[in-house]
C-alpha cells in the first residue's frame, strides 16, 4: 500500500509498505492491505511502517490518518 506522512514543514514519507502502526486517540491502529476506509485523529507518538528496507519509525505530536483504497495519509504535527 502507498503510505504519505506530511507535516506542515515538509513531507516525511512517500512510499509503499507493507503494514502501518499508528498512535489511534483511542489506541494504536494496525493497518495492512485493504483495510476497511477509515479516518482516526492521532495522538502523540510513533508511526511504524514496515518497507521493504526494513522497519522506518517517524514520532508525530497528533493529527489525522485517512485510509482509502490501499493509501494511508497521514498529516501529522
Amino acid at each position: 500500500m502507498n503510505v504519505e506522512i506530511i507535516t506542515p514543514d515538509k513531507e516525511l514519507f512517500n512510499g509503499e509498505a507493507s503494514s502501518v502502526i499508528v498512535p489511534g486517540s483511542d489506541g494504536l491502529l494496525g493497518i495492512l492491505n485493504d483495510h476497511a476506509p477509515l479516518i482516526s485523529s492521532l495522538t502523540n507518538g510513533d508511526v511504524k511502517l514496515k518497507t521493504t528496507d526494513g522497519e522506518k519509525t517517524f514520532t508525530v505530536n497528533g493529527g489525522v490518518v485517512e485510509v482509502l483504497n490501499n493509501k494511508v495519509m497521514i498529516l501529522a504535527e
